[in-house]
């Protein structure tokens, strides 16, 4: 009997080991998901799905059947995906960027909070100041006229990947420009933790260009709004 239960401890222990996701694993089901959610299924089946745990999520697939016929790996892909456009913190080894409730972005006024996928960190002097996109960080990060403060004492720049909501170094990351997906500010920088990450949505999203943070300038600031 105690070997018998010995036994069952491994394998379960085996199982859950196994579903430790590193970021790269992560976003590749991810937009492996993205892919099936578009080519695959109904949208409004899918928008009913709104569980915040891997399982229950999948249980829902099976239930609602949003999909055609999809194999086991698929079912896995397309769960991951829901969940993070769910905003769930599925356990794949990162952090996002955590919100305050009434903190406004300090470009626009907009409730940050409302948009936890699109949201920004740009720390001066021990001040958090968070910003519902990309956009709005850099008005404020190049735009030192309407904006005056000494950028040499920021001490961290952060955006939240696409794909994996995990906050990444805004220096570090890859942008997006011109794609058919818009942030809460209409055209956006969408930022992704690899290049290849960037390439894959670039091409599913009509996407025109990749930019690094060097890179982003304020006259492309301006064409983003037009």
């Amino acid at each position: 009997m105690l070997l018998k239960l010995f036994i069952a401890l491994v394998l379960l222990m085996n199982f859950l080991i196994s579903e430790e996701l590193s970021p790269a694993q992560y976003t590749q089901l991810v937009q492996k998901g993205e892919k099936i959610a578009l080519k695959l299924c109904d949208k409004e089946k899918l928008s009913t799905i709104q569980t915040k745990e891997l399982n229950a999520t999948l249980q829902q697939i099976d239930a609602i059947g949003p999909c055609i016929a999809l194999n086991k790996p698929y079912k896995k892909a397309l769960a991951y995906f829901l969940l993070s456009q769910n905003h769930s913190h599925v356990s794949h080894g990162t952090h996002s960027i955590e919100v305050p409730q009434n903190s406004k972005c300090p470009v626009c006024g907009m409730f940050v909070s409302k948009y936890p996928k699109w949201s920004a960190l740009m720390e001066i002097d021990g001040k958090k100041l968070y910003f519902d996109g990309v956009k709005d960080m850099m008005k404020y990060y190049i735009f030192d006229a309407d904006f005056p403060y000494d950028r040499a004492n920021i001490t961290t720049l952060h955006v939240t990947d696409f794909y994996t909501l995990q906050a990444i170094n805004a220096k570090e990351a890859f942008y997006v420009i011109n794609s058919n997906i818009y942030g809460p500010m209409g055209n956006e920088l969408i930022p992704f933790i690899t290049q290849q990450s960037a390439q894959n949505f670039m091409n599913d999203h009509q996407g025109k260009r990749i930019l690094k943070f060097n890179e982003i300038t304020s006259k492309i600031i301006m064409e983003l709004e037009e």
